[in-house]
Parts: C-alpha cells; sequence; structure tokens
C-alpha cells in the first residue's frame, strides 16, 4: 500500500510554478537516505540517481512535476484588496469564492466578486472573469495589506485533504500523486539503475522537464501524471476521457507528444500479463511533461502512465487509491520491461 500519509503531506503543501522550494524541501527529506546521488538544478529540479541491482542497456528517466496551478497577486488595491492572475491553466468559475493561502506566510484569504444582488441584469448573464475578482485578506487599507503581502506573492487552494472510502479528495493531486510514486520507486529495491526527476513549472509550459531531460539525457522515459477524468453527467462517450476507478491511464496522443507506439503497446501487455486495472485516454487533449522530454536532444521514447482525476486545476481534485496503486505497479512492471530490453 502505498504511503498516503506522504501523500497529505504532498498534496497541502504549497508549490505554485515557479515556487516549489516547500515541496523540493519534504521531498529531500524523505528520498536522501535512499539514492546514491542528488541534484538541484538552476530551475530548482530534483536530479536523482537511484543504484538498482544491475546496469541497464538503456537509461531510463522517471518523471512527474512538483508544482501545483494557483495565482500570484498583481496589484493591491487602496482599500486593501488584492488583484491576481493564474499561475496555470485555471477556469474563471474555478476561482470564484474559494479560501486561498496567499504567501509564505499562507495568509488567510478569500476570492470574492461583485455580490450578485449588486449586479445588472446584463452582468447577471455573464461569467465574472479573473480581472474582475478580488482576494479580501481581511485588511482596510493598501497599508495595511502591505504589512503581510507583497505584489509578485503566489496563492494557492486552502482546502482540506480527505481519504475515506478509497477516494482521495485534495488539491495538487495533480501532480503531487506523480511525486508520491517516484518517493516510492526510489525508496524501494530496484532491479535496475534508474534517473529520477522532481521537476518544476510544469503548469505554465512544462520548463523543468526540458532542462531535466537535458541534463540526465535519457533513452527513454516514464511519465508519472494526473490525467483528467471526465466521467460526470455532462460528458459520455469519448468525451469521459477516462474513468476514477477504471486503473492506470495510458496515452496514445495527446496534444504535447505522440507517444512511442512500442511502448504503449508493452505497457498494455504488462497491465494484462499482471492483472493491472488498465484504461486508455479517449480524447487527444492537454499534455505534460513528456512533450518536453520525448524532443529533448536527439529524442527520447517516452511513455505518459497516469492516474485519472476528477476537477483536475481546482480547488479539490478527487482520485482514487486503487488507480493510484494500479499506476505505481504498472511503471515498475514497464520500467523493468524498458531497461532489460
Amino acid at each position: 500500500m502505498l504511503d498516503y500519509a506522504l501523500l497529505e503531506r504532498l498534496c497541502t503543501a504549497c508549490g505554485i510554478s515557479g515556487d516549489e522550494s516547500e515541496v523540493r524541501k519534504l521531498i529531500l527529506s524523505e528520498i536522501m537516505p535512499y539514492a546514491e546521488s542528488i541534484e538541484t538544478d538552476s530551475m530548482g529540479n530534483l536530479l536523482v540517481f537511484k543504484k538498482g541491482r544491475s546496469v541497464p542497456s538503456k537509461k531510463l528517466l522517471i518523471s512527474a512535476h512538483m508544482d501545483e496551478v494557483g495565482f500570484i497577486v498583481t496589484y493591491i488595491t487602496s482599500d486593501g484588496c488584492l488583484k491576481f492572475d493564474c499561475v496555470g491553466g485555471i477556469n474563471d468559475s474555478a476561482a470564484f469564492s474559494k479560501n486561498v493561502m496567499v504567501g509564505k506566510n499562507k495568509l488567510p484569504g478569500v476570492v470574492c466578486a461583485k455580490p450578485v444582488h449588486l449586479l445588472g441584469a446584463d452582468e447577471k448573464k455573464k461569467s465574472q472573469k479573473i480581472k474582475e475578482l478580488l482576494i479580501d485578506i481581511g485588511a482596510e487599507s493598501r497599508e495595511e495589506a502591505e504589512k503581510y503581502v507583497s505584489i509578485g506573492d503566489s496563492i494557492v487552494f486552502d482546502s482540506l485533504y480527505e481519504n475515506r472510502d478509497g477516494r482521495v479528495i485534495s488539491k495538487a493531486i495533480d501532480d503531487r500523486f506523480g511525486c508520491l510514486a517516484l518517493i516510492e520507486l526510489i525508496k524501494s529495491d530496484l532491479e535496475y539503475d534508474t534517473w529520477f526527476s522532481f521537476v518544476v513549472q510544469e503548469e505554465i509550459g512544462l520548463r523543468g522537464a526540458k532542462c531535466a531531460a537535458f541534463t540526465i539525457a535519457p533513452d527513454s522515459a516514464i511519465v508519472i501524471e494526473s490525467t483528467t477524468a471526465a466521467d460526470v453527467p455532462y460528458s459520455e462517450n469519448e468525451n469521459c476521457v477516462c474513468h476514477a476507478g477504471g486503473g492506470a491511464v495510458v496515452t496514445f496522443m495527446d496534444r504535447a507528444t505522440i507517444y512511442d507506439k512500442e511502448y504503449y503497446h508493452l505497457a498494455k501487455q504488462c497491465a494484462d500479463r499482471l492483472g493491472i486495472p488498465f484504461q486508455t485516454k479517449t480524447k487527444i487533449a492537454g499534455g505534460n511533461d513528456a512533450g518536453a522530454i520525448h524532443a529533448s536532444r536527439g529524442g527520447v521514447r517516452t511513455l505518459a502512465v497516469s492516474v485519472p482525476c476528477r476537477y483536475l486545476h481546482a480547488s479539490s481534485s478527487l482520485a482514487c487509491t486503487d488507480d493510484m496503486e494500479a499506476v505505481c505497479a504498472l511503471v515498475k512492471a514497464v520500467a523493468a520491461e524498458i531497461q532489460k530490453q
């Protein structure tokens, strides 16, 4: 069984793109006794080498990103409220009325907008945009707010973590679950020498992965991610993408990558052989760090294995523990097959 107490610590840590230090420190505290080498590069990526029982024929990189979506302070109004912008892809509707934490001191605030009873008839027909929203931190003036907040401070969702009846509900499952999976692999006995990267700034353009892949120069890579499960009433057929509770998700193509076809079929074969619940992502949408990794240097044969996650990039996402276990089992099996080829 995975360490779900550690998953809670990872998900509730704060680390939007470009400000991942809290997450990085937590990961370092977990992996330092188990890795042969750990480097923090100039971007803030963690590059980790774990010795196995054998030297593989191919250098394999297994990667996950540390950052989460969030916001950043752009202006402080005269009455002490905060204007802000998105860091990563967040729908405007996902921000309104949510509790947030601001800056390194995690100052509590709430995302607010013009009250409904003050909206005109035309305004009621429109969804309010991020640029029209404010964060109320309880300050009464700009001068008071500036005692606690600065322009450029990070803002994260403030939401509860729950794990019950086989379902985890939390912010930042994307991709703190991937970080947990890497930590579990690093702590385990591996058959082959393996490289790992915990990368930064995935949510704003796969930037950390680009640097990590260039430095490590792998032959092959597996990206562990969280992907959209749209198995909710307003979606059907291929638009469901994948199903929470349906097993590990393997992708043949998204908006950033056409995945290695042999590795895609290898994943299906491993799942069938070992009885690991498995599903294919049915919609060509989104992207992840594979988009940067597979095109690094002379090219890297790449596979993505994801946990299906409802309400991605919102204050609370939902994923099933059985799916998490399936992802970890499948990645370990596929990695060994790739390394012994």
